[in-house]
């Protein structure tokens, strides 16, 4: 059956009087991992991002929402679900191609809209949308009674690494890092940073959204460039926005030779603070996306991350830990989390684009 076929579909914002029902149709939605409890009031509290229901006589039957990014030239499409009594009835396609139509009509500026999948995306989404960029996704789980021994196997990875310089940065800091067009090319695969499932350029204004978030930014020097951390020089020329960087001949530089990255790139990672999921009591999830090809970098960021993160939850919780890096480092990243508990949901983190 199609949506044409159904009873008569309305589609109208969301507020907060609707978030139980949204709830009561979500039910095991990401395997207990869903995002949306927690995000629902602060999303709603954000001007930049509008939020929209699909009901079918009275009832809410699917949710979807875009985020204005990029200052107002890229719109990011994210929360999407549906009732289970409706899926497969075409009405993630009817309320997408809403959310579309108010883009165009309210939001003339819009000139591309992105959105995020695992793995493998749909036919039909790829009539629409091109894939970006991916990233391998490696998850694994700290359970509280472990989390003291889970830290100490992950601190015997690192016997071997040697001395790499890294350092929690400032906003100041990070707007000095991406001053450089140079930095953004290099560090970053086709000049977006992908927070949580977000993907951003490097604008101001979604550094700001960022900073918002009270992220945890750890930035180090490559492996082959000696001394301390240097940032880009803050009068250097060069704009923040990295939106056009070519992705296959980075991909094509970093990937060839991941032992040798360029000598200006460093790695940078961005840690989310934690958020409850309904998963199991005390659990909470974290995400960590990291963004350079040194393997050391790598495995002292995510050490260093998690440090941060169980600094700031509650006694007696548990970690669910997703990991997002470069693919020619996914081996080294699956070596580092050897010993622990995995947590596999999926493989793969997809960034999928359209021109508008």
């Amino acid at each position: 059956m199609s949506v044409s076929s159904m009873a008569h579909i309305d589609f109208v914002p969301a507020s907060a009087e609707d978030y139980k029902e949204l709830m009561s149709i979500s039910g095991g939605i990401y395997n207990g991992m869903d995002y949306l409890p927690f995000r629902y009031y602060e999303w709603l509290k954000d001007h930049r991002r509008h939020m929209f229901l699909a009901k079918s006589d009275g009832k809410i039957v699917a949710f979807e929402s875009f985020l204005l990014v990029d200052g107002s030239s890229t719109a990011v499409l994210q929360g999407l679900r549906v009732a289970p009594w409706m899926r497969g009835q075409g009405i993630t396609g009817a309320i997408q191609r809403y959310c579309l139509d108010r883009l165009r009509s309210d939001h003339p500026k819009v000139k591309r809209v992105h959105l995020t999948r695992g793995e493998d995306p749909p036919p039909s989404l790829l009539k629409m949308f091109k894939v970006i960029n991916s990233k391998a996704l490696v998850s694994m789980i700290l359970p509280s009674n472990q989390l003291e021994e889970d830290i100490k196997l992950l601190e015997a990875h690192l016997d071997n690494v040697g001395q790499v310089n890294h350092s929690v940065l400032e906003p100041a800091e990070v707007l000095k890092l991406f001053n450089e067009t140079k930095t953004v090319e290099d560090l970053l695969t086709g000049g977006l940073l992908v927070q949580d499932w977000l993907p951003l350029s490097t604008h101001r204004s979604n550094l700001e959204i960022l900073f918002e978030r009270r992220i945890a930014w750890i930035y180090s020097q490559s492996r082959n460039t000696s001394g301390s951390l240097a940032l880009p020089d803050e009068n250097s020329a060069g704009s923040a926005d990295g939106h056009q960087t070519n992705h296959e001949n980075i991909m094509s530089r970093w990937c060839g030779s991941p032992s040798t990255p360029p000598s200006s790139a460093g790695f940078l990672s961005l840690g989310t603070p934690a958020y409850p999921v309904a998963y199991a009591n005390a659990t909470y999830v974290f995400h960590i996306d990291m963004f350079g090809v040194d393997p050391a970098s790598l495995r002292i960021h995510v050490l260093e991350q998690i440090k941060l993160c169980i600094q700031s939850l509650p006694e007696a919780s548990s970690l669910i830990c997703f990991m997002y890096t470069d693919e020619c480092l996914r081996s080294e990243l699956t070596d580092l989390c050897e010993g622990l508990t995995p947590f596999f949901v999926i493989k793969n983190q997809m960034i999928l684009e359209m021109e508008f």
